[in-house]
């Protein structure tokens, strides 16, 4: 289609994304899956219509800059912080074994030295989109699940700057690699005090100059041309333009502009992804998976399962239970869009040629294809784990427990979830001296809380072994705060078993979910949508100067009537 130019490609490009787009979340799955199958229907491997590759790799690469811009913004050095042991030991631990067993998988497969390597750095890096988007749609975002997949994924994310860094490296005399890699580091190093130096002299002046202006125009146009402009230098020095675009976005991330830069650029940045993962699909040829089985299937099974058991070992390993271990690790049992990024990098370098990048991107789309699936059928893979011969020992949940003598465990509410919700009923229980305990999948959690002498329990609460340690029976109430609806019902049939007489409080979710919930025990449910729509009604009400008497008749009735209609 070269007669249609830039501009018809583009509009071609955007409504098969469209479409791909539509398709993938009307089947719930990731809307990247459908972006890389509108490439693939457009590209030149399937028939029907064809796009130009050229004039669509050449936007792409914008969409390339700016995925990694957005990264450098929203790099958090304190959540790193905060799970720094799990993030630094665990997450590099699982990068480096996973580059090694993919240089392992690309010797057997008869592939080169840079090649195997360059493939193990693309099977190591997961998919934080997508792994993201499972863990938030199952509710498990905030949980300890989600904690450790955050840990794993910003580790992840930030490696993708060292690997970029060493592809041209790895694409050079294997006789002068450690040469080569020194003169890597030190122009990125030097590049990295470049552009500290601007940033701290130049682009907080500029940026407040450019917001007195009041125009989101003139400010988006500055924030583009520092992402474009430092990537180009990056360019310049040898580097390549996604570490230099990570940089600029480094630039602004401390800054009071990082939210409002990453407001103005993320729409921008959606646009121009979408164009590359279109670009990407079109480059994959459906033939890969009959000419070039071993690569294609060996890379998205190692990329699966091997990413599925270092992440569900190591986070065991720093003290995790083993359901959240595992819901994290099934999260990031794939390969993502910087896996597309550092394939797309080694063919500009010349590492692979166009046979075995299309073997490796079918192998990245097959991974994220069946990453959504094996989230929907976790629970029963962990049934299934628990129930095997020779690991049931080793899928026993761990539990400790830090509680008082059982004799001070009288007239106490229990905390399922250490999450917001909960955090806010241990304030107000602890504000008046009422005795309470938390039960916590979070490691990290545990210990902040046993710091502070506040009774706990590390473990998974839908377990009656641990609930039994909570001291139900002569418990106050229960209150189910976790995000995971099917969890939560889960702990109130095995609770209201303990103890039938037990108040509990559980969070719904869906409408639906209310009368399962009040089925499985829970004298009160808790909508957190409904409940946020109550405080606006609440809210409006007074200052239209409704009476308190009367806003809460209004409330209470509005209760009733949402509750019935449930």
């Amino acid at each position: 289609m070269e007669e249609l130019g830039l501009v018809g490609n583009l509009a071609v490009v955007m409504a098969a994304a469209l479409v791909g787009g539509v398709v993938a979340r009307l089947l719930r799955l990731p809307s990247l899956l459908g972006y890389l199958a509108a490439g693939l229907a457009i590209g030149p491997n399937t028939p029907g219509l064809v796009g130009d590759i050229d004039e669509v790799q050449t936007v792409a690469d914008l969409g390339v800059a700016l995925l990694m811009f957005t990264l450098g913004i929203r790099f958090s050095l304190r959540e790193l912080v905060r799970v720094r042991g799990l993030a630094v030991f665990g997450g590099l631990s699982q990068i480096g074994v996973m580059i090694g067993l993919g240089v392992l998988l690309g010797w057997a497969l008869g592939l080169s030295t840079d090649e195997a390597l360059l493939l193990g750095a693309v099977i190591s890096i997961s998919s934080t989109m997508v792994a993201l988007r499972l863990l938030e749609d199952r509710g498990e975002i905030g949980a300890a699940a989600g904690r450790a997949g955050v840990a794993f994924a910003l580790i992840q994310d930030m490696a993708v700057v060292p690997l970029i860094v060493m592809i041209p490296v790895i694409a050079g005399d294997e006789e002068n690699v450690l040469p080569s890699l020194g003169l890597a580091a030190a122009k990125a190093a030097g590049l990295l005090v470049g552009v500290w130096i601007v940033g701290t002299l130049i682009v907080p002046r500029v940026l407040a100059r450019v917001s007195l202006a009041r125009s989101r125009e003139l400010f988006l146009l500055t924030v583009v041309a520092l992402a474009l402009g430092t990537a180009s230098v990056s360019s310049l020095a040898g580097l390549t333009l996604a570490f230099g675009a990570f940089l600029a976005g480094l630039l602004v991330s401390e800054s009071e502009y990082a939210h409002r830069t990453l407001a103005e650029v993320f729409p921008l940045r959606e646009v121009f992804a979408v164009v590359f993962f279109v670009a990407v699909g079109m480059l994959i040829d459906p033939n890969s998976f009959v000419d070039q089985p071993e690569i294609v299937f060996g890379a998205a099974a190692l990329g699966i399962v091997g990413k599925l058991v270092l992440v569900s070992g190591i986070a065991v390993a720093f003290g995790y239970t083993r359901k959240a271990a595992l819901t994290a690790g099934i999260a990031l049992g794939n390969m993502g869009e910087f896996s597309f990024v550092l394939a797309s990098q080694g063919v500009s370098e010349g590492v692979f040629d166009v046979e075995i990048n299309e073997a490796v991107l079918a192998a990245i789309l097959l991974s994220i294809a069946v990453s959504p699936l094996l989230f929907l059928g976790q629970d029963a893979l962990l049934r299934a784990l628990r129930s095997a011969p020779g690991l049931g020992g080793l899928m026993e949940e761990r539990t400790e427990a830090h509680v008082p003598e059982p004799k001070a465990l009288v007239n106490h509410a229990v905390i399922c979830g250490f999450n917001e919700a909960g955090r806010e009923v241990a304030a107000a229980l602890s504000f008046r001296d009422f005795r309470f305990l938390v039960i916590d999948q979070d490691p990290v959690v545990i210990r902040q809380l046993q710091a502070q002498g506040v009774p706990c329990i590390l473990g998974d609460p839908a377990l009656p072994a641990v609930l039994a340690q909570a001291g139900l029976e002569e418990a106050r109430l229960l209150a189910v705060t976790l995000t995971d609806v099917s969890q939560v019902e889960a702990v109130a049939v095995a609770a209201h078993q303990i103890s039938p007489r037990l108040d509990i409080v559980a969070r719904g979710g869906e409408e639906e979910s209310h009368l399962r919930l009040r089925g499985a025990g829970a004298a009160e449910v808790v909508h957190g949508e409904f409940e946020v729509g109550l405080e606006f009604v609440r809210h409006t009400l007074h200052r239209f100067g409704v009476p308190s008497q009367e806003v809460q008749a209004v409330l209470a009735r509005r209760r009733r009537d949402y509750h019935a209609e449930s």
